[in-house]
């Protein structure tokens, strides 16, 4: 059986869109829609969001079947 993971990379520091991450859209964190498809698609094996934002992985670790990794701030600049 084949293993597919999901990496969603989510960056705490934003420039152009500060916090868009943890916006809102619809009522619900921009973060768990890109989470909720994820896990609705069935396809993956697993599914890991990492971001050097503890805000952004409680948001995704509010989503069933995900799990959350956090990187440090070298791993998540504008040239890492």
């Amino acid at each position: 059986m084949k293993k597919i993971i999901c990496s969603v990379c989510a960056r705490g520091g934003s420039k152009g869109v500060p916090g868009k991450n943890t916006r809102l859209m619809l009522g619900v964190p921009l973060i768990q829609h890109t989470l909720r498809h994820a896990v609705a698609s069935g396809i993956f094996t697993a599914i890991v969001a990492s971001s050097d934002s503890e805000e952004i992985l409680a948001c995704a670790a509010e989503i069933p079947g995900v799990e959350t990794l956090l990187r440090p701030a070298d791993l998540a600049s504008d040239t890492a």
